[in-house]
């Protein structure tokens, strides 16, 4: 029984790990959901270093990763005409993925000066579902603070933490432990890792 599809915002921040955020978008796409992809100045660079993505020509950069598919639809940081940074339009969920901690803390302080905290200032403001998948260790005090106030705020924190009782082979089974965990908050459906007990 095929799922109904979604529509989902996807930000990627210039926290390392984009590789996580690529995976998750193919996997949503996969399935037929809509994705409204925003990314900061800093992810576009993190795509360069760890991706090997030349960046040049950013369109093509997406087309090479994503395919031309009509479902995915890009936003720049600056587009505050885009539908996702408005309450009115339609959005099953926004995940973040990975988030720095600096933009972790504009959302939990409600400061939006480009389109993707713009966008997670909606999600929390009309009682959406926010998931903010961090990619940073050590944590201090004013990063957990940050992630109890968006905690308390109704958002979700899925720290990018692969499991190990799966008995991962590869860094693909590590990224699709992470990527399964996402989606499993997000509500959708996925067989990227065995469950427990399975």
């Amino acid at each position: 029984m095929s799922q109904a599809a979604k529509v989902f915002t996807v930000g990627i921040t210039g926290a390392s790990g984009a590789v996580y955020g690529v995976r998750l978008i193919r996997e949503l796409l996969q399935a037929e959901h809509t994705v409204h992809l925003v990314m900061t100045e800093a992810a576009w660079q993190v795509f360069h270093y760890e991706l090997h993505a030349d960046i040049s020509d950013r369109r093509a950069c997406l087309t090479q990763l994503f395919g031309e598919h009509q479902k995915l639809h890009y936003h720049t940081q600056q587009d505050f005409s885009a539908p996702i940074a408005s309450g009115s339009a339609k959005a099953d969920g926004m995940i973040i993925v990975p988030c720095s901690m600096g933009t972790l803390a504009k959302i939990a302080n409600g400061i939006s000066g480009n389109l993707l905290e713009r966008a997670a200032d909606v999600m929390l403001k009309e009682r959406g579902k926010l998931i903010i998948v961090p990619r940073e260790t050590p944590l201090h005090s004013v990063h957990l603070e940050n992630m109890k106030r968006i905690s308390d705020l109704g958002g979700q924190i899925v720290p990018a933490m692969p499991g190990f009782y799966h008995e991962p082979r590869t860094m693909d089974d590590l990224i699709a432990f992470v990527v399964g965990k996402i989606l499993d908050q997000a509500g959708v459906a996925h067989h990227l890792f065995t469950r427990w007990g399975e």
